[in-house]
């Protein structure tokens, strides 16, 4: 059931007041309000005020967290929000960080305020946590401020106003200090003018929490029995449609047939064309340049569309790393006759990502009658033998023989061949396996293992439940029908499928059906050609990323497009059918994601952990580059952080590196009013030829409807200007430690200073008004002491210098002898209504300037995935490419992409290439760096010229403390950092500390 979304009105926007940018989910405990300077205002004109801040916004509903990503399962139960142990946004460390930012909050109150508040502040901390955190707080668009506090109803809200008003600055308070330890604006004094008007209306001050949504506010989001019915399940539509999402791996590819990987560790896979080629990429996506195999000059195949013959599949030996060995599947003409070839090749021995093209040894060759049926699969089974599934040889109805090839045990054609490729250099190229079925049949093949098959398409060995182990081994292939059945059979040894007596559950020779010794084994699937004419069989999801598909079948037609699932009922032995389709744009609104796909689904692979995906093409020829790989993804559920991370082994990489750059259009960029929701239920199939000159393509309803224009902000979106980010800049001069940072600016007529509170400077005590409500003395300074009931006494110690003003505040745990009562237990409401002074500050920075920020500063945040998607904050360099900017040693403004030579001479114009991203120095491989990169490091270094590349670590390797952030790096040289040029993602690499790269700079001759 869908959930439904809604349209954010001015009110609402208006409400959202205080936002920040939105971080990644490891700095989720860092939220910080960012106000703008706002004097003491009447109420009314609040909102009005915050109008012109934000624009309005069109939120999209779904479970998501803060981090952009779908909710999970916790390894272990959350111990303080325990409402989200069983589905959540957090772990039991996030959760641990929650309750220590509560009782942080906590601190300022005494018994009665702790026990008339605590309730309110853990349940508003723990929205965090919270399957819908995203929309509670505004963060499912990261090119949108994000709130500082979740979304609350109007009724809640009314009731925390009445009893605890007062806790809204000091939770900000709270909040704000680590924040803007890592560089973000505002400040405590800031939240004290803008929380003033606030804390005395009720109206503004529900106007500024409330989320207008009464589905999605907290509480009501966590009764709303319609949207919490199904929730962690994979998403359905109103037919049982699954709705899931993709994401594009590859593209550019002619007709890729086959994907595997190597199960060496590397997590690299190999893709292979129609046309004889196989390529390599490398776990990060990039592509070697130099193909693993080359087989054009022998493949037999065409441009026609729909030719089935040509390169097919290919499969690593199970021991790789030490077997070293590939075999191969294709078609091959011999002396005019068309045939099946299964050959072995070695791997090369200086280069892991090539075959030794002059180690062909042919295993197998099967001729063909005719052009169509070649069947085309190779792998490996648990039992470490070679499996070969061959069509039935061709033209319509197995005409051959008086009962078809396919039931003919005397030839190859038709079957499925098990043989052992294992030890085999110095003799036969391949054993019979002794427990092969027919071995005592006269006249039977030995090689046979299963026999009555028609042109078996794309078969796979079950992982097995990776828990239980439940189903490990087991073979299903997708079986190509005739005229009215595609069908997916489980194979077994000695099993007879039942062609030509049988498609799919049906007699297609009626004879040959009522033959009493038949004894076929019927599919565990079949399906109509009103569904689809050509099977591609798949995989079992045994993957770790989505829990929910475990042990789903997901598998697609190649004529049709259609994607479908099966699923085991392990009582009863049956296999119930859902169909797959792409998740609406709300559904698949995460980063990376797409929700359309290629009409021809050509095969299914998994890579090395067992993520699923399929390969498909806009044009069905060996010749069109219009083949994509598509990664499957579930929206709904993910597994626990950490739990899959992977560390691929360092592949040595020979020759050039290809970067990967999507085609499609992520959903979280697409604009509502020009994106169709694409379906697999009724298609109408128009065309699925590229048309270049328009950047478009057009295909069936299951293909993408979207512009193919890379995905790349415009220039508007990816510039911000240098003015705004040096009013940010002089916004905050000094950076304050994470700990208890409270700060105040007096006006000076100049901008602030905004001083940095360091620990040992803490007091011992807080400002305190009587609880009478009237003026309390003030200190020296003019800065009123205050008291609130609930909260804890203390007194104000100030201190001083020319521009600034520093007010410290300590704050102790609740006595031992006396433990505040939990939360959660049910306590009566003390209300604290009495209002303390509170000083006031001024800012020079403008309510436009601030706006640019937060929008900038959150989408900087938003991890480098989405970087190319999102507005990057800081000037804009060479090419228009914005820079990110973060501070070095001192308070001294560093940006992203900044270098410096390290010399162990303490040479200037030397050194070994060290850049600054995500705030730290790291190192820079010496693959593809050249004197083009190198004149980009120093001309950034104030040099004009570089007069040298130094690889090898020639002039000094890092050490191990020091991390190689980037590799694979090719600039133009006329780019304004290395960020800027080609290279891989941000701390991806295959190479080591002894490849760290250097220049020598100088200058031009005749320079001064």
């Amino acid at each position: 059931m869908g959930y439904g979304c809604h349209q954010k009105t001015q009110t609402e926007v208006a409400s959202r007041m205080l936002a920040v940018p939105s971080l990644p989910s490891t700095h989720r405990s860092n939220l910080l309000v960012v106000p703008w300077p706002v004097q003491r205002t009447s109420s009314y004109l609040l909102p009005l005020l915050l109008l012109l801040l934000l624009h309005a916004w069109r939120g999209s509903c779904h479970p998501q967290c803060l981090d952009y990503k779908p909710p999970f399962e916790p390894h272990r139960p959350l111990v303080f929000c325990k409402e989200y142990s069983k589905f959540g946004c957090c772990d039991l460390e996030q959760d641990e960080e929650v309750s220590t930012r509560f009782y942080t909050v906590m601190d300022f109150f005494d018994y009665s305020g702790f026990t008339a508040c605590g309730k309110f502040i853990r349940s508003i901390l723990c929205q965090e946590c919270s399957p819908y955190a995203a929309h509670l707080f505004d963060a499912e668009d990261a090119n949108t401020p994000m709130r500082v506090l979740p979304g609350l109803c109007r009724d809640y809200c009314s009731d925390y106003w009445h009893q605890c008003r007062y806790t809204l600055s000091l939770a900000l308070e709270v909040l704000g200090g680590t924040a803007r330890a890592q560089g973000l604006v505002g400040s405590p004094a800031q939240i004290t003018n803008l929380t003033l008007g606030l804390e005395e209306d009720r109206g503004a001050f529900c106007d500024f929490l409330e989320l207008k949504d009464k589905q999605y506010c907290y509480p009501n989001v966590l009764s709303n029995a319609e949207l919490n019915a199904n929730l962690g399940s994979v998403r359905e539509d109103s037919e049982g449609c699954l709705e899931l999402c993709l994401q594009e791996v590859a593209n550019g590819l002619r007709n890729p047939v086959a994907m595997i990987h190597a199960n060496d560790g590397s997590h690299r896979f190999f893709v292979a064309e129609q046309l004889g080629y196989v390529w390599v990429y490398l776990a990060n996506g990039s592509r070697v340049d130099r193909p693993f195999l080359n087989l054009t000059q022998a493949v037999l195949t065409s441009p026609w569309a729909g030719d089935e013959r040509g390169f097919l599949c290919i499969a690593l030996h199970p021991s790789f790393t030490t077997v070293r060995k590939a075999y191969v599947y294709y078609s091959v003409s011999v002396k005019k006759q068309e045939k099946i070839r299964v050959s072995e090749f070695t791997l090369s021995t200086h280069d892991v990502n090539q075959l030794d093209h002059a180690s062909e040894r042919t295993i197998l060759e099967v001729a063909e009658p005719a052009s169509n049926h070649n069947g085309g699969q190779l792998l490996f089974g648990e039992d470490g033998f070679l499996y070969i599934f061959i069509g039935d040889g061709g033209r319509a109805g197995d005409p051959f023989g008086k009962f078809g090839n396919s039931q003919n045990k005397s030839t190859h054609l038709g079957k499925a061949l098990r043989i052992d490729v294992n030890d085999n250099d110095d003799g036969a190229p391949y054993s019979i396996p002794p427990d092969n079925p027919f071995l005592a049949e006269p006249n039977a093949m030995p090689e046979i293992y299963a026999y009555g098959v028609r042109n078996m398409w794309r078969c796979s060995v079950d992982r097995g439940d990776t828990a239980t182990g439940r189903g490990r081994g087991r073979l299903f292939c997708g079986d190509v029908g005739q005229n009215k059945y595609e069908e997916v059979d489980l194979v077994v040894k000695g099993g007879n499928y039942g062609w030509r007596a049988k498609e799919g559950f049906s007699c297609y020779d009626r004879k040959l059906c009522k033959n009493s010794t038949l004894d076929d084994i019927l599919p565990i699937f079949a399906y109509p050609h009103k569904l689809g004419k050509s099977v591609t069989g798949g995989y079992i999801y045994r993957g770790c990323q989505m829990p929910n598909l475990n042990g789903l079948y997901i598998f697609g037609d190649f004529m049709s497009g259609r994607l479908m699932s099966l699923k085991e009922n392990t009582t009863t032995g049956e296999w119930h059918y859902n169909e797959i389709c792409m998740g609406k744009d709300q559904t698949c609104r995460f980063p990376k994601l797409i929700n359309s796909y290629y009409k021809y689904i050509i095969s299914f692979a998994e890579d090395e952990a067992g993520e699923l995906y399929f390969l498909a093409t806009g044009t069905p020829s060996a010749s069109a580059r219009a083949g994509v790989i598509y990664k499957i993804t579930d929206p709904s559920k993910r597994a626990p952080p950490g739990k899959c991370s992977i560390k691929p082994s360092p592949v040595k990489v020979k020759g050039k590196l290809v970067h990967f750059h999507p085609k499609e259009e992520f959903v979280i960029n697409k604009k509502p009013t020009t994106t169709a929701a694409p379906t697999t239920t009724t298609r109408k199939t128009t065309t699925t030829t590229r048309k270049t000159t328009t950047a478009t393509r057009k295909a069936t309803t299951t293909t993408r409807k979207a512009t193919t224009t890379a995905a790349t902000p415009t220039m508007a979106q990816r510039t911000m200007t240098r003015k705004t980010a040096t009013a940010a800049r002089n916004t905050t001069t000094t950076r304050a430690t994470p700990i208890a940072q409270i700060t105040m600016a007096t006006t000076t007529g100049r901008r602030p200073t905004v001083a940095a509170i360091r620990p040992s400077d803490r007091p011992t005590t807080r400002p305190s008004v009587k609880a009478n409500g009237r003026k309390a003395p003030t200190t020296s300074l003019g800065v009123a002491s205050s008291h609130r009931p609930g909260y804890r006494s203390t007194t104000l110690t100030p201190t001083s210098s020319p521009s600034s003003t520093i007010v410290h505040y300590t704050r102790s745990r609740y006595p031992l002898a006396s433990p505040p009562p939990s939360p959660s237990r049910p306590v009566r409401p003390t209300p604290t209504t009495s209002r303390p002074r509170r000083p006031t500050a001024n800012t020079t920075l403008s309510r436009a300037q601030l706006e640019k920020l937060l929008l900038a500063e959150k989408q900087a945040t938003a991890g480098e995935g989405n970087q190319v998607h999102k507005t990057p904050t800081g000037d804009t360099g060479a090419g228009g490419r914005a820079r990110t900017y973060n501070r070095g040693t001192g308070g001294r403004r560093l940006r992203a992409g900044s270098v410096r030579l390290v010399s162990a001479d303490g040479l200037m114009d030397r050194g070994r290439v060290e850049v600054f991203i995500r705030g730290e120095w790291g190192s820079v491989c010496d693959d593809l760096f050249n004197s083009k990169a190198a004149a980009v490091v120093c001309r950034q270094m104030g040099f004009s010229a570089a007069l040298a590349v130094k690889k090898r670590a020639a002039l000094g390797g890092a050490g191990d403390a020091v991390r190689i952030l980037l590799d694979d790096v090719e600039c133009r040289g006329n780019e304004g950092s290395l960020l800027e040029c080609k290279r891989s993602k941000v701390g991806k690499h295959n190479c080591s500390h002894q490849e760290d790269v250097g220049v020598v700079c100088g200058y031009d001759t005749g320079e001064e």
